[in-house]
Formats: structure tokens, C-alpha cells, sequence
């Protein structure tokens, strides 16, 4: 979804009853193409002006058995007039290609929500294969929302016959039938998916047309419904208007682009080349896969035969005096963890990207999770310091990114940037920014031999060695995993040397912190009755969870953390100054335990792993109980 378009002014005039945000989710086998019609119900909202939140939900297996429950795949997008920060709570229209996209997912509708089901797809077989006793569309189980029910896949084969398509094929063209039902719903413009759907199959003009027909012919249903023909239910329209926001260039991003773009941007305000060496691996796969359309931009991407190659692949052209960037989700980088131990060894500047998903081992690989915040902080052998930062959110990735590259060449260390898969994978509105604003932060390579001699260890006042390329005449260094002596790099075993490096590599990660900004409040004030404190994707719920509770009355703030470690000098004195401190997070308390251990807060842990993100109620729920 690359799309941008400019915004000038929101659109508020509309003949339609109107909805100030609505939360739609599409679900389906997953073949039935819910997330490509979730994606392109997202260019329209975005094209419309609204602001919105999505969540694409999908299974592990590249195609699990046909209509059954653990096969559904999903899309959900929260889109609205006013500021939108999560992908919303609970829908307020479901609409659900089969019985097991039914059942998996009715229970979260809202009460007197409403239920789009393609009737067509309630065969005793998809029952069975769905768990149902009897059809939930003829019974009374679906009682307290509104159902709306008819044959989309015939309605679909109905509609693209005149192309001559086989049965399979033809069916294949249900989630635009589904899509122009939806687009008319919303008061929606056809023609830019039409453009669309004309570009993406160029090569076949008689697929384009099919899908195309099946797109109008569902929006043309909505139009004869609403006129009430015989045999038809009238099915509901409703107007979103755009979203009042700055004047701006705007385009939907996913996180997975936002790192990507990030990195670019870090490396031109650090004038320096990047290498990015990667295995694939769900969902960290875009980050390759964005960054490889960038070779314009002094990108070299390389696809290893395996992790420890990658980031093996990345230290080297670090060393050689390019910025090595690496990615992975938690398995990958437990396999990178070596080599992590090395470049912090070295002290070369390296980036290694966490996309984390819900674990141990393999896990949960489509689903999302924060539970690597312990292997980022801690996890490698030896005392091994490198600086940890978290995005909160798609669009904020990008900074995050262009601060991991700042951090990692001023200070001669990897960073670890931490996203997870609810980041890389959702999408939302980002107002393109203007790079003349951001300060850049140029590299310098030491060319010459300095007064006094060459010392490959010598310290600048951040406590960073030189970064010295490979050739350069008088520089002749080595660099390796085994201890080296202060100043001159020569091997060195000796106890008081390795006390003293063990103390420089940690002295320079800590002062970190004096190059970062204090920690500041989101909403709320300095000090009070309870805060909330996150950090990664949690930021929307508890964002709205706390601003609600304070249209209540309640004393709660919230605070979210961008630099995990170091954290910012003024976080101890800040977090003091709450009675009650407790920390949402996708783990076990892993950030709890952190703050306990570093500042002696008493903080009490809010845990969420089902692999899905936390809901605003959640969190509400939770300020409730601490408040009384």
C-alpha cells in the first residue's frame, strides 16, 4: 500500500447517517483473500481521508485445510473522522466468508453488531469442518446481532460467468464481490481499486475484468438492496468523514516498510553506505523484502543461507565501513547471538532488528508478542551492554530507526530496535516528513595516523574507538572475539585489562543516556495517584484506556518507554513520583522486572500472551481496579 495522497482540508459534508469510527473486520478461509481485501478497504479509508488502525491476522500454515478453525485468516481496521491509535476493540461489522470464520470470530462482535455471512459457504461439510451442530444462520445462536445472510459465492459466479473463468477460479473473485458490498457501505470510491486491479493484472486483462465485474456487481447489491427489490434485505450505509489533520503529503505505512525507509534515512544523515545481510523469517521477511526495492539509495541487500551467515555477513561490512544491519524475529536472533557477543567485542556499529512474534522456539510465527525484551537487555554470554529501542507504532518506527543508526555509529556499538508483529504487519496513515528538519549526524572514518601513534582501542569523549577502513595506510589493526588490551587492541588475558575493557564497553552504553532525551509524560502529569507505563505496540490501548479514564476523573498517567537500556536518566525520579506504577505488557513482566531491579518501584505487572494485542477495555479495567 504505497498510495499517498495529499491532504488539504477534511471533508465533513455527507447526505449519510454518519459514524465517527467504525470497526470492520473481514474474515475467511485463508485463501479466500481477506487480507488482500482488508488492504485495499484500507486504501480507500486512506484515499477518504479518515485516520485508522489495522490489525491482519492470519495463520501460520501458507494454506491450512479449507474451513476449518485454526485455517481462518483475518483483517481488521479500526477507521474513522477523529484520531484513531488501535485497531479497535470489538467490530461493529464482521463480516464472515464461512462457518469457521463465523464461529472464531462472532464472539468478539459488539452486542447489536452486525453479521454479513456468505450463506452459500453453510454446507453440512463446512459445518462439521467448523464444529457446529446445526446452521447458526436458521437457528437462534446469533440472536443478539444483526444478521444479514446471502450467497455471495453464487452472486459472485453469477457475476463474472460472461468471462468464461472455471469454477475455482471464478471463486476466487468473491473477496472483490465482498469488497464492492463493503465499499458501497461506506460510501466508498470504486475507482481507485479499479485502477488497481488493472495494473496488478496487466498480463491477464480477462482476470482484471472478472474481478473488476465482481467488484461493481457487490457494490451494485448494496444499491438494489437499499431500494428494497423483492427478496432482498435492505443492508445499512454509513458516512466516516475524513479525519481533521496537519496539511501534508500522507501515504499508508506498515511498520515493516517504516524500518526500512528509517534506515535509508539514518544512513543519509549519516552519509554512510548500508549492507543489510538477512535470513527470511515471519514477519521480519518485509523489512528484506522493502529494502531491496531501495538499491538507489546506496543499499546492499544480501539473502543468506542461514542467521549466523546474515549477521556474520553484516559485522563484516561494518568492519569495512559500510553500516551492517541485520533483522530477525526471536528465533533468528537466539541463533545470532554469537555473533552479537562479537560485534560488541569489536565495537563496530551494527543495527539487528527484532520483529517479535509469540514464543519460545517456534512459537506462535504469525502472531504477535513483546516477550524478547530479556534477550535484548541480557541475553548473550559475558557482560555483553548494547543500547535496546522499542517502537510504539508503524509510523514511529521510522524514527526509531533513524535513532538506532545514530546511536550505533556515534557510539561504535549494535543497537537492538525492537518492532513485534502486530507492528510490522498494521498499517496507518504517516505524514511523509521533511528531512531538512532532521539533524544529521555524519560518520568520520580516521584516515591518517594520529599524534601520539595509532591506538585501534582509543576512546573519544562518547568512549567510542576509531572506525577505521580496511587499507587505510598506517591503520593496520586487528580486531576478533578474544580480549583485546586498552588502547593498542593486542591480545590481552590479563585480569586488570579485562576488568577495564568489561567496565569500557559498559561505561560507553551507559553514557548513552546522556545523549537521549528525558523521559516525558504522554498524558497526564508528572505525578499522581497511577501510572501506566509501556513501551513497543501497547502505546494505543493504554493511550486510550488512560485518556478515557481521565475524561473520568481518575489520576492516571501514562508513559511510554522509546529506550529501553539505557533508559533515560530522569525515569527512576519520574516513576517515584507515582503511588502505584503498574506496566502492560504482551509477557510475563518482563519490563516490571526491569524497572524493579533499576529504580526499586514497586511495579505491578499487567500480562497479556494469547498472541493478539491488548483491547482498550483491558487496560480500562485495570486503571479501575488500581484507582478503586
Amino acid at each position: 500500500m504505497a498510495t499517498a495522497a495529499r491532504i488539504d482540508a477534511p471533508d465533513n459534508a455527507s447526505h449519510l447517517q454518519s459514524s465517527e469510527a467504525v470497526v470492520v473486520r473481514f474474515a475467511g478461509d485463508s485463501g479466500d483473500g481477506m487480507q488482500l481485501t482488508g488492504g485495499q478497504f484500507t486504501l480507500s479509508s486512506a484515499l477518504a481521508g479518515n485516520d485508522f488502525a489495522t490489525f491482519p491476522d492470519f495463520p501460520a500454515e501458507i494454506r491450512a485445510p479449507l474451513g476449518t478453525l485454526f485455517g481462518v485468516s483475518a483483517f481488521q481496521i479500526n477507521f474513522g473522522s477523529t484520531e484513531i491509535e488501535t485497531a479497535g476493540d470489538a467490530p461493529d461489522v464482521l463480516v464472515a466468508m464461512n462457518p469457521a470464520a463465523l464461529k472464531t470470530n462472532v464472539k468478539d462482535l459488539k452486542p447489536g453488531g452486525l453479521i454479513i455471512a456468505d450463506s452459500g459457504e453453510f454446507t453440512a461439510r463446512n459445518l462439521a469442518k467448523a464444529e457446529y451442530d446445526a446452521n447458526p444462520l436458521e437457528d437462534d445462536s446469533l440472536v443478539k446481532w444483526q444478521l444479514i445472510q446471502f450467497n455471495i459465492s453464487q452472486l459472485t459466479l453469477d457475476a463474472v460467468k460472461p468471462f468464461g473463468l472455471g469454477n475455482k477460479e471464478a471463486l476466487r473473485c468473491k473477496n472483490m464481490w465482498t469488497l464492492g458490498l463493503s465499499l458501497w457501505m461506506f460510501d466508498r470510491d470504486r475507482q481507485p481499486i479499479i485502477d488497481w486491479l488493472k495494473d496488478k493484472f496487466a498480463k491477464n486483462p480477462v482476470l482484471a475484468d472478472a474481478n473488476i465485474a465482481a467488484l461493481n456487481a457487490g457494490h451494485a447489491y448494496g444499491e438494489t438492496a437499499e431500494i428494497g427489490q423483492p427478496g432482498m434485505v435492505a443492508i445499512p450505509q454509513r458516512h466516516v468523514s475524513a479525519a481533521p489533520v496537519e496539511p501534508g503529503l500522507y501515504r499508508t505505512i506498515t511498520g515493516a516498510d517504516a524500518v526500512a525507509y528509517g534506515l535509508v534515512a539514518g544512513c543519509q544523515l549519516a552519509d554512510v553506505k548500508m549492507f543489510f545481510g538477512g535470513y527470511p523469517i515471519t514477519p521480519a521477511s518485509s523489512i528484506l523484502h522493502a529494502l531491496s526495492r531501495l538499491k538507489e539509495y546506496g543499499v546492499m541487500t544480501f539473502q543468506a543461507e542461514d542467521e549466523i551467515a546474515a549477521i556474520a555477513s553484516a559485522i563484516g561490512a561494518s568492519y569495512a565501513g559500510q553500516l551492517g544491519v541485520t533483522s530477525s524475529s526471536g528465533p533468528g536472533i537466539a541463533l545470532k547471538t554469537e555473533a552479537i557477543g562479537l560485534a560488541v567485542m569489536t565495537e563496530l556499529p551494527l543495527v539487528i532488528v527484532n520483529s517479535q512474534r509469540g514464543g519460545p522456539s517456534t512459537g506462535l510465527p504469525t502472531k504477535t508478542e513483546q516477550s524478547d525484551l530479556y534477550q535484548a537487555v541480557y541475553g548473550r554470554n559475558g557482560d555483553t551492554p548494547l543500547p535496546v529501542i522499542a517502537a510504539r507504532s508503524p509510523s514511529d518506527a521510522f524514527d526509531c530507526a533513524i535513532e538506532a543508526v545514530r546511536i550505533a555509529t556515534q557510539f561504535m556499538t549494535p543497537v537492538i530496535l525492537l518492532t513485534d508483529g502486530y507492528i510490522a504487519n498494521a498499517a496507518e496513515p504517516w505524514k511523509v516528513p521533511d528531512m531538512s528538519t532532521y539533524q544529521p549526524f555524519p560518520v568520520t572514518f580516521l584516515d591518517h595516523v594520529p599524534e601520539g601513534g595509532f591506538k585501534p582501542y582509543g576512546r573519544d569523549n562518547k568512549l567510542a574507538r576509531p572506525w577505521v577502513k580496511p587499507g587505510t595506510p598506517g591503520l593496520r589493526h586487528r580486531i576478533g572475539g578474544i580480549e583485546k588490551q586498552v588502547d593498542t587492541g593486542h591480545i590481552n588475558y590479563s585480569p586488570e585489562n579485562h576488568q577495564a575493557m568489561t567496565d569500557l564497553r559498559k561505561n560507553k552504553v551507559d553514557g548513552v543516556a546522556d545523549h537521549i532525551p528525558d523521559q516525558d509524560v504522554c498524558l497526564g502529569t508528572t505525578s499522581g495517584k497511577l501510572a501506566l507505563v509501556g513501551w513497543g505496540s501497547t502505546f494505543g490501548p493504554i493511550h486510550q484506556a488512560v485518556r478515557r479514564a481521565r475524561a473520568k476523573g481518575m489520576d492516571v498517567s501514562h508513559i511510554h518507554l522509546r529506550h529501553i537500556w539505557p533508559m533515560p536518566k530522569n525515569l527512576g525520579e519520574l516513576l517515584k513520583s507515582y503511588d502505584t506504577v503498574i506496566v502492560p505488557e504482551m509477557n510475563t513482566g518482563q519490563l516490571k522486572t526491569v524497572l524493579r531491579d533499576q529504580y526499586l518501584v514497586d511495579a505491578k505487572p499487567l500480562n497479556k500472551v494469547s498472541g493478539q494485542p491488548f483491547r482498550i477495555a483491558e487496560i480500562e479495567a485495570a486503571i479501575e481496579e488500581a484507582l478503586g
